[in-house]
């Protein structure tokens, strides 16, 4: 199962994350996972949410730019070594990782990583075929 990451595009000065997050929090939103990367000019700042179409929408209408991506959430134990066979299994399947990064959900001794692939079919088939647990619901 592939979920929904809202990839918003911030300008890069003080203040613009603090705004996204009263809009969500205002919007009632749950933040499920959060990753943000930076150059001189903007941000892109990737979430998981709870209500993914309700968090679009007050974006939207904030003014702020938004795209939608598939990702995979992979439920992985929550020990060393864990990421390193799924990186092994990846790397020998041929599962190109654009970007990865985790979820602030955890359950019990396993941790959620959420995985952007170039193909993201090839990878759920990856997944499903080596019986690697995937979140549907963040």
């Amino acid at each position: 199962m592939v979920i929904q990451q809202i990839s918003i595009f911030l300008e890069n000065k003080s203040g613009r994350l603090a705004d996204v997050t009263r809009i969500m929090a205002a919007a009632g939103i749950n933040l499920r996972a959060i990753s943000i990367a930076d150059t001189a000019d903007f941000g892109i700042l990737r979430v998981i949410v709870d209500k993914a179409e309700v968090a679009l929408a007050a974006l939207a209408k904030a003014g702020f730019t938004t795209r939608t991506t598939d990702v995979l959430a992979l439920e992985i134990e929550d020990s060393p070594g864990s990421l390193a066979k799924i990186m092994d299994l990846f790397k020998e399947t041929g599962v190109n990782i654009e970007y990865l990064y985790a979820s602030l959900e955890k359950n019990g001794n396993k941790a959620v990583v959420i995985f952007k692939v170039q193909d993201i079919e090839h990878g759920l088939k990856i997944v499903r075929d080596n019986k690697i647990p995937v979140v549907e619901n963040l």
